[in-house]
């Protein structure tokens, strides 16, 4: 074998290595787990995507109708806010909505009869 110092030198490097190996590992230890973790929050939120999207070709969205509930439903509340703070009279307001419902009654109305009956 070698002599005395080479052994000596050999362990040395090899007992070097390994600590530094060791320290690499303990380190790159949390670094995989939280790779693996943010691998499997993409794909999961890909895989999501890709059902709604599937949903959305077949038309098995039903997110219409909620879409459409929390339209009206804010509509409503902004008119009943608007009402609470408007700078108007309760009765001046009530006569503004009343007349602004009859304009817009007034111009369905007309666009029904130049274009025949609606939905027929």
């Amino acid at each position: 074998m070698g002599s005395r110092k080479d052994r000596v030198l050999l362990n040395l490097l090899l007992g070097t290595g390994v600590y530094l190996l060791d320290s690499w590992r303990n380190r790159m230890g949390g670094t995989v787990e939280e790779l693996r973790s943010r691998a499997q929050d993409t794909y999961e939120t890909a895989a999501d995507r890709v059902s709604r999207a599937s949903d959305v070709i077949r038309g098995e969205d039903s997110h219409l109708l909620g879409t459409a509930t929390a339209a009206l439903l804010g509509l409503g509340i902004g008119v009943g806010i608007g009402l609470l703070l408007a700078p108007a009279s309760g009765e001046e307001t009530r006569n503004n909505i009343a007349s602004k419902a009859r304009d817009i009654r007034d111009r369905v109305s007309s666009r029904e009869g130049a274009t025949g009956t609606y939905g027929a």
